[in-house]
């Protein structure tokens, strides 16, 4: 876009400009970063998701809206403030829709321009003022400037989905072998936040002794003493039998020494689906949340076995509020190559998806990395899909294809995960022996929002889906 400049000859009594601009909390995070004001008043809050109307925006960043409109159009690139009176005669909020106003008043030789500045809500007047600038002493036609793009590393998904929970009854919740700082604070945040009702089974002395270490109080909370990882793994399963367990969380043992119970014959967990694991991911730079499965269970699996990857995704991610999820089927290339096998496979989940052999969501693939979560790569390479740049759940060929994903989102872009186990008979909070609370916190939450959809067949949550909804 190009913006022309005006100078002192060329502006008369009465000329204007205005622009409108939405507050956002990254604004109030931003400026809070630039300016050093951590009033906590004007920063929303890590729960609940964007706290429209809560959180006042900064007085002084409210002022600043001024600059976009005389820097940029009237009097426009290069002018120069002399000064700025302002009054505040109300706030404006998150979520609020503001419009700049800027009117010339007066000219004063040789080249002082005395303007008029007021911010609106609608009818109300929220900011007045006159502001006294220095206009550009000869005509251009400029350019927008290039700026860098800024990400705020901010999980605003995570607090949605824990908003959600908020009227959801706790998840009791068998936690194996909580014997580590990490584990037992991830249980105890739990609780304290009413996601789960926690029964900690493991060596109880291990446990006593980990909290009074880190200053964690245990009362309330129920223990089972057992001598041995494997007996606790097992109590878990024995547990969920019985009725007294609605999940299982994982807490500081391997992860096959969990499954090998969670997969038994006889006395496991199965059901007619394959055990698999999602990654439920919130990015920062990605507008909505991100499934990536599996990552963590199924080393090379089949045909056979992708068909229950795929749907038991495809619940998950309608029990988070997705009501028809797009599902994209990953591999190195958009197009179907014989001698490459995770290709053929994702063609193959496509038309069962058409069929009605997976069921709930929109099913495409082969698609590769940049063209299933990138609108911008789909149309460069021309692909038509429902699917293609919109990804909502992204299904890996191999487990190390999975993890190499989900590591890359957590570690390079910053993304909180949550990890869980579906298709047995409950939940199973699978999450990294280094996980730390924030994350097992996460986990609760999804495993809560699973279990009221398994129950009642209803989503909890409201999703303001972000994507673009066609190509």
């Amino acid at each position: 876009m190009t913006r022309i400049s005006h100078t002192y000859d060329d502006l008369s009594i009465g000329d204007t400009a205005s622009i409108t601009r939405v507050v956002t909390p990254d604004d109030l995070y931003l400026f809070a970063h630039v300016s050093g004001d951590l009033n906590p008043l004007h920063l929303p809050g890590s729960r609940g998701g964007e706290t429209h109307g809560q959180n006042p925006a900064p007085s002084m960043w409210v002022g600043s809206l001024f600059s976009a409109v005389l820097g940029n159009l009237l009097p426009g690139p290069g002018t120069l403030y002399e000064s700025q009176m302002l009054r505040f005669r109300g706030r404006a909020y998150v979520g609020d829709t503001l419009t700049v106003k800027v009117r010339v008043e007066e000219k004063r030789p040789p080249d002082i321009v005395v303007l008029s500045t007021r911010i609106m809500r609608g009818e109300e007047l929220l900011v007045d003022g006159v502001a006294e600038v220095l206009p550009p002493a000869t005509n251009a036609v400029m350019a927008d400037g290039f700026l860098p793009e800024l990400t705020v590393q901010r999980h605003r998904h995570v607090g949605r989905l824990l908003a959600a929970c908020e009227s959801l009854p706790p998840l009791t919740t068998a936690v194996v072998v909580p014997e580590e700082e990490n584990a037992l604070r991830g249980a105890l945040a739990g609780a304290r936040d009413k996601l789960i009702r926690p029964v900690l089974i493991g060596d109880a002395g291990k446990i006593a002794a980990v909290a009074k270490a880190c200053g964690l109080d245990l009362r309330g909370i129920a223990i089972e003493d057992v001598p041995s990882h494997d007996a606790a793994a097992a109590r878990a399963v024995e547990m969920v039998h019985q009725g007294t367990a609605a999940a299982i969380m994982k807490g500081h043992l391997h992860t096959d020494e969990l499954l090998r119970h969670l997969v038994k014959s006889q006395g496991g967990l199965r059901t007619t689906r394959r055990i698999s694991h999602v990654f439920v991911m919130d990015a920062p730079s990605l507008p909505d949340l991100l499934l990536v499965t599996d990552a963590a269970i199924n080393i090379a699996p089949s045909l056979e076995d992708k068909v229950d990857i795929v749907q038991n995704a495809i619940d998950l991610a309608q029990a988070l509020g997705i009501a028809q999820p797009r599902v994209g089927i990953i591999s190195a290339v958009e197009t179907v190559n014989p001698k490459m096998q995770s290709s053929i496979d994702a063609a193959a989940l496509s038309k069962m998806a058409e069929r009605g052999q997976i069921r709930g969501g929109i099913v495409d693939g082969p698609l590769a990395m940049d063209n299933a979560i990138s609108l911008s790569a789909a149309r460069t390479k021309g692909l038509t899909s429902l699917v293609a740049g919109r990804a909502d759940v992204l299904v890996v060929p191999n487990l190390e294809a999975g993890n190499i994903l989900a590591k890359d989102l957590t570690y390079a872009a910053q993304a909180e995960g949550a990890g869980i186990v579906l298709g047995a008979r409950v939940p199973v909070l699978l999450t990294s022996r280094a996980d730390d609370e924030a994350t097992r916190l996460f986990s609760c939450a999804v495993a809560v929002l699973y279990a009221h959809w398994q129950a009642t067949g209803h989503s909890a949550v409201t999703v303001d889906r972000i994507k673009e909804t066609a190509q």
